[in-house]
């Protein structure tokens, strides 16, 4: 989200993991030993009814820490989108859009690393009864939009919009795990989830701030009804109500493994799974199981609060060593459908804890920047930097690219004078040109003056963060592409100190 992109909801969620996981830990009782008679040797302490000993009780943690982590994020997610009506993040209930008809600023602070260059909408999914069709009005070939779908696996299974299916107007049907049957009349494509409740996630391209009210017009077209409304068929019977376990972003860290039984609940035993799944229900953990934390000896709650600091650390190291520098910028391409991930559960957590709901790397790629070509912390209360990108050689996208900044600590948007958050595909041709075409982008705390004010990128008084979005890239058979991510022909130019 990816890492949004919905990168960006991701990184609030996650940074509630990476504190205080042990807090209290050490303050635990411990059971006083009971004197033992000299020359007698001490008994061995009975296993638990499981016949775990702490050791394996916690590897067992770790493991189904690093793979619940994204089931869990997604979980609070769906709740708080569509289950809670009185969440401060209540969007719409099941089978219903929710278009945002904005783009964020400085103003918005409960989420990081915010996306300003598509407007979203969001669509959660009840599949239990029937499949939904989508319907996709014809948007115009100068403007870049998409659908992504993502399971409750946090497997992005399809794509629909400009790159995946084009600008024409569609309908598409989605469908959930028990659905069988053949594609209906009328519909372009059928899409298969394997979770009865999934994410549909619209991104809009905004062109200029005044545009804005050509992307609601799009947006009003984005339609979703169920199957039996299109074909004007009698509807099924409705699915049973769900109690869902409440859940909140907020709520992780206390309660990541009752959210985690509650998650797989919904979420299908696929034969990757198994061993994991068979394993979290050794520790009581699974659907229809209760997980009472205070229920366990102190010694197993040490034990399952070491096994979170582990997995935690386990996925940032993946996370830092699975990405690729140039020039200072970190490139990576994680986020995927089930045959990426092939199981491999570390990558899907760093994955989700980059960017949850990211995209995949042939529908927009991410280099991120905290430091410049020297690979030194860019600090832009210190140096004013530039960023220029050579004649012909600007990041080779079919869609449109930008650079986004914010805080280096807090990862949001800047407030400045002239209110401006990114630079753009959009604002080249109002830039000016270096002597040999080339285009440089000042990055500075303060106006560079009048005459660069077209190419200025405000930045803190502080440390910064730079996010590069290329939207659906330049494929690999091209002169100039960054795919494969890392491998490319293209790399971003680095960020160099202009005094």
């Amino acid at each position: 989200m990816n890492k949004s992109p919905l990168t960006t909801i991701s990184l609030a969620l996650a940074s509630v993991l990476a504190l205080g996981l042990l807090s209290g830990c050490d303050n635990t009782p411990k059971p006083t030993a009971a004197a033992t008679p000299v020359g007698t040797p001490a008994a061995a302490s009975p296993l638990p009814a499981d016949g775990l000993t702490t050791g394996q009780f916690k590897a067992i943690a770790e493991e189904g820490f690093i793979y619940g982590l994204p089931l869990v994020m997604n979980y609070a997610i769906m709740n708080e989108y569509a289950v809670d009506p009185n969440s401060s993040q209540f969007k719409a209930p099941f089978n219903q859009i929710k278009n945002l008809a904005r783009v964020f600023t400085y103003k918005d602070t409960a989420v990081v690393t915010a996306n300003s260059d598509t407007p979203y909408s969001f669509l959660w999914m009840d599949l239990r009864t029937e499949p939904v069709v989508l319907s996709l009005p014809a948007v115009s070939k100068d403007r870049y939009f998409s659908v992504m779908l993502a399971d409750a696996h946090t497997y992005n299974y399809g794509y629909m919009g400009s790159r995946a299916t084009g600008n024409k107007a569609g309908k598409f049907m989605v469908a959930g795990p028990d659905w069988k049957g053949e594609k209906p009349a009328g519909i372009d494509k059928v899409f298969q989830s394997l979770t009865p409740f999934s994410l549909a996630a619209y991104r809009t391209q905004l062109i200029n701030p005044t545009d804005m009210p050509n992307v609601e017009k799009i947006q009003a077209q984005y339609k979703v009804e169920p199957l039996s409304s299109f074909l004007g068929q009698p509807a099924p019977a409705a699915a049973p109500k769900i109690d869902f376990l409440p859940a909140t972003a907020a709520g992780i860290k206390d309660n990541f493994w009752s959210y985690l039984g509650a998650a797989l609940e919904y979420i299908p035993e696929l034969d990757e799974d198994k061993d994991i799944r068979a394993k979290l229900a050794q520790i009581g953990v699974g659907p229809g199981k209760s997980f009472d934390m205070k229920s366990l000896s102190p010694e197993r709650q040490q034990a399952m609060a070491e096994a979170m600091k582990a997995g935690d650390e386990k996925v940032a190291t993946y996370l830092a060593s699975g990405m690729t520098d140039a020039n200072g910028w970190q490139l990576g391409s994680l986020p995927g459908d089930r045959a990426h991930y092939n199981g491999d559960w570390v990558m899907r957590a760093a994955t989700a804890k980059a960017g949850i709901y990211g995209n995949d790397a042939a529908e927009a790629v991410y280099p991120l920047g905290r430091v410049d070509i020297n690979g030194q912390t860019i600090d832009t209360g210190k140096h004013n930097y530039t960023l220029t990108f050579a004649k012909g050689e600007m990041p080779p996208v079919n869609a449109f690219w930008s650079v986004t900044m914010y805080y280096g600590k807090s990862q949001l948007m800047v407030e400045n004078p002239i209110n401006r958050y990114l630079v753009n595909t959009a604002m080249v041709p109002d830039m000016e040109k270096n002597e040999d075409g080339s285009v440089t982008i000042y990055i500075q705390k303060d106006s560079p003056g009048k005459a660069k004010e077209a190419n200025w990128l405000p930045a803190p008084d502080d440390t910064a963060y730079m996010v590069m979005r290329l939207y659906w890239p330049k494929p690999a058979t091209d002169t100039l592409s960054v795919l494969p991510v890392g491998k490319g022909t293209w790399k971003p130019p680095g960020v160099v100190v202009a005094d």
